[in-house]
């Protein structure tokens, strides 16, 4: 299920990361926080961004200032390629152009 939730101290625990880490991506707009019983946590559809995000981090050591541009820059990727792709399909109903 995409909203099963994560505790961040356990998810920091077993991944060996700082739950300071999982502030600064919040604090930077690059996750979401959730609290349940009051405790902060992850939805399990956001883990594949953190671990990418801590491999930035912590292997390539990329500050946050630049795991938040390639954010965005990846983001914008996505957009231009989703786009690619619809204008590919309306070229097709004038033709077999592709």
């Amino acid at each position: 299920m995409q909203n099963e939730l994560i505790v961040v101290s356990d998810y920091c625990d077993k991944c060996h990361i700082e739950p300071s880490f999982i502030d600064l991506l919040q604090e930077n707009g690059l996750v979401d926080i959730l609290f349940d019983e009051g405790r902060p946590c992850l939805t399990f559809s956001q883990l594949p961004d953190v671990e990418r995000y801590s491999r930035m981090y912590y292997d390539l050591s990329i500050n946050m200032e630049g795991i938040d541009a390639i954010h965005h820059l990846l983001e914008r990727m996505d957009e231009m390629q989703r786009e690619i792709r619809d204008l590919r399909t309306r070229l097709r109903m004038y033709g077999d152009v592709f």
